[in-house]
């Protein structure tokens, strides 16, 4: 259908291409002028099943999902106006690698953009149903876009468009659970995925049959040789996630898109990543950093409540006469230590209970007199004496000058009689 126009807008140019249902053409945009792809659903499809396809693709946008832009109908026909990408499909790179597997850095980014799209379709309940490599197509920049949602179904929507039992898709790409004929899931999509990861690997299918039906039963029944059966140095999260995407039993695979991102080695990524390439350049999630304002010019804590220093003041004063009390104890023993060294018998101090201020004083004379305040005057012998003239007092061996030692003043009760000599005089 040459030089013709589309709901007046839409100038048809190349056939694209052309299926059971519709035909697709490149087209020219007359009134924004840029290049589309158009839709256009066959006289005799079913128009139920087109206009599905164009509300599970109007539900989605991501860059790794062919967008939809606009959705009519010309002479009774419905058609679809969506993204145009020149790339051509993946199909087309298998089928030009002859049998050998892609390039292992190719088959990562690729990989990453079909787990991120499906992530993206899943998390809006959109199942697609008919993963196949001819449904993955590369726009001027190489990145994949899922395209043709012809069989997708809702998840979230109105049903199925199929009975029970009926069994859709490609037959080398189809789940297990599916060949049986039960309800597709995102698992579903996951394992048909992973036959497309096997091609990219291998450069061939897990299974392979001219009969369709016999490629259905093999999908459903047997077991897919391992990737290592082909290949001696697969990369290891992509030959992983491969066999774990090929399980049987659909609770043991990865469970969708975003199963399918962690698996390849992109944990923590949602929906929104676009393509994970691989190498330096490759685009990454990163947590979002913390405002500097809280970081890094935090203000410090509020003061404590105002508090009383009277507490603090007495402190202090208790470490003082505390510390007065321990040299005392220090001199004292001291003192006491020289007398039992020198075999001198102290004479016997009767201490007066009364409040006393003593004041020593110290000469270079060999007698030494100390008048006590107590009206007790302790008793002393002459051989007592005697004996205290040969003991050596460190007060009495100091050169001259005249030197005076006084202990602190202090104003203190019993304590403070402990240091008070009695009256001695040394005879001749």
């Amino acid at each position: 259908m040459p030089e013709t126009v589309i709901a007046g807008r839409y100038k048809l140019e190349d056939l694209l291409g052309r299926g059971g249902m519709s035909e697709v053409y490149c087209a020219e945009d007359l009134e924004l002028g840029r290049r589309v792809a158009l839709k256009l659903l066959a006289p005799d499809a079913d128009t139920a099943r087109f206009e599905r396809e164009a509300r599970a693709v109007a539900s989605l946008g991501h860059p790794n999902v062919m967008q939809l832009y606009d959705y009519g109908e010309d002479d009774g026909r419905p058609y679809m106006v969506l993204e145009y990408v020149p790339g051509g499909t993946l199909e087309d790179r298998l089928v030009s690698a002859k049998g050998k597997p892609l390039p292992d850095d190719e088959t990562r980014v690729i990989s990453a953009g079909m787990a991120a799209g499906l992530a993206h379709a899943h998390s809006r309940g959109v199942i697609h149903r008919d993963l196949k490599p001819a449904n993955v197509l590369f726009d001027e920049e190489g990145r994949p876009k899922l395209a043709d949602f012809g069989i997708a179904r809702m998840a979230a929507g109105e049903g199925t468009l199929t009975e029970a039992g009926t069994v859709l898709g490609t037959a080398a790409y189809i789940s297990p659970e599916q060949a049986t004929g039960a309800p597709a899931t995102a698992a579903s999509d996951v394992y048909s995925f992973g036959v497309m990861l096997y091609r990219m690997l291998t450069g061939r299918l897990p299974f392979e049959s001219n009969d369709p039906m016999e490629l259905v039963m093999m999908n459903r029944d047997q077991a897919p040789p391992p990737v290592t059966a082909f290949r001696d140095d697969p990369p290891g999260l992509l030959e992983s996630t491969t066999m774990a995407a090929l399980e049987k039993d659909p609770a043991d695979r990865p469970q969708d898109g975003a199963a399918l991102l962690a698996a390849l080695g992109a944990a923590g990524a949602t929906s929104a990543t676009v393509v994970a390439a691989a190498g330096p350049d490759a685009t990454r999630v990163l947590p979002a950093a913390p405002p500097a304002a809280e970081t890094a010019y935090a203000s410090p804590p509020p003061p404590p409540p105002g508090r009383s220093r009277v507490p603090l003041l007495v402190a202090g004063l208790l470490v003082l006469l505390l510390a007065g009390g321990a040299l005392a104890y220090e001199m004292t023993k001291s003192n006491s230590s020289a007398d039992v060294q020198t075999g001198t018998t102290l004479p016997t101090i009767k201490i007066s209970t009364k409040k006393t201020t003593t004041q020593a004083t110290t000469t270079p004379s060999t007698t030494a007199t100390t008048q006590p305040t107590t009206t007790t005057q302790p008793t002393t012998t002459q051989q007592t004496t005697r004996q205290r003239t040969t003991t050596t007092q460190p007060t009495t061996t100091q050169p001259p000058p005249p030197t005076t030692t006084a202990p602190p003043p202090t104003t203190t009760t019993t304590q403070a009689t402990t240091f008070t000599q009695p009256t001695t005089t040394t005879g001749p």
